[in-house]
């Protein structure tokens, strides 16, 4: 268990720390959620990303939280999470040890906000102690995808790997990436890597195209609704094209419809501006969304994980149920 002194909360928001995109296993009777977290002593919620650690809670309901420290710190100059630990996922592998793919953070300089991120590993046996393997890492193949200072993007944007495992043994990473070709404002893409075996990884060709009106395509997630597959990604206002901007679309959760292929075109807005990093996860039967708090109406910086909020499908397109998550 973590060092740091367990702390209980009903939804997920201490006073002292921010706490935003977050990751989800299921053990047993227990939830567990893994997330970012930086302190609120930073002043500035911005130098969060910079100062991102990954954070441990229990919970049999999604609603009461016991905190468990923290598990994951950069790692310093020279590694792959040189400066921050970003988001990931978690899977257990046929011999029962959990592994959690995350996203490492190099920031060049302090005084600007350029940096490359690269998809790093841990293990744990039991969901509270974690060792990275300092052995992996995957990176973005220039063959398909943007890389830094190939354009005027001040990334190299290569985070937030989901992991999944297909019907034949197969395994999958979808990855927030770009590609190395088209107008600056509309290379977004899901990246794609397969591995027989979580160990060793083969970066392989986006799996949609750019040209969809976004410049990144975050936090993403496979699901199944009621039998129909989807994709569930966020992006902010800042990230679409100017066109998407002038029919109105704007920050939040967004859900597409994955059955064959992904259809961008058919995505829809779950949350609006008010919630961002959604993820579906199924209690007690039914899928239920949660998502960090993005901002107030005045457009300040919130942090803390939401309740739970049922969804559903109306004529086969996601919706919650509540109106909580634009209030």
């Amino acid at each position: 268990m973590g060092s740091d002194e367990k702390r209980r909360a009903i939804m997920l928001n201490p006073e002292d720390r921010w706490i935003w995109d977050f990751w989800h296993a299921h053990d047993g009777d227990l939830h567990h959620l893994f997330y970012l977290q930086a302190p609120k002593s930073l002043g500035d919620p911005e130098l969060r990303h910079r100062n991102a650690t990954v954070g441990h809670a229990t919970s049999s309901d999604l609603s009461n939280w016991t905190e468990h420290g923290t598990i994951l710190t950069p790692g310093g100059a020279g590694t792959i999470d040189a400066t921050a630990t970003w988001t990931g996922s978690v899977v257990r592998d046929h011999n029962g040890l959990w592994r959690m793919f995350y996203t490492g953070s190099t920031f060049l300089s302090a005084d600007n906000n350029s940096n490359i991120e690269a998809i790093a590993s841990a293990v744990s046996v039991d969901l509270y102690e974690w060792t990275k393997d300092t052995t992996f890492g995957l990176h973005a193949d220039p063959t398909w995808y943007e890389t830094l200072g190939s354009s005027d993007w001040p990334e190299e944007a290569w985070r937030d790997p989901w992991v999944y495992q297909d019907s034949d043994g197969l395994w999958h990473m979808l990855i927030t990436a770009r590609a190395n070709a088209g107008e600056l404002m509309d290379r977004g893409v899901v990246g794609h890597a397969t591995s027989p075996d979580l160990g060793i990884w083969t970066v392989q060709p986006p799996i949609t195209k750019p040209g969809a009106g976004l410049a990144q395509l975050e936090v993403l997630q496979t699901v199944t609704i009621d039998g129909d597959e989807f994709i569930v990604f966020s992006t902010q206002v800042s990230t679409l094209t100017q066109q998407r901007q002038d029919i109105g679309e704007e920050t939040g959760t967004w859900i597409a419809p994955a059955r064959n292929d992904i259809c961008l075109e058919e995505a829809v807005n779950l949350t609006g501006p008010s919630l961002y990093s959604g993820r579906v996860i199924v209690h007690d039967g039914k899928p239920v969304l949660l998502a960090f708090r993005a901002e107030n109406s005045n457009g300040d910086f919130l942090g803390g994980i939401t309740d739970p909020l049922e969804i559903t499908l109306l004529n086969h397109k996601p919706a919650l149920l509540t109106a909580e998550a634009r209030s």
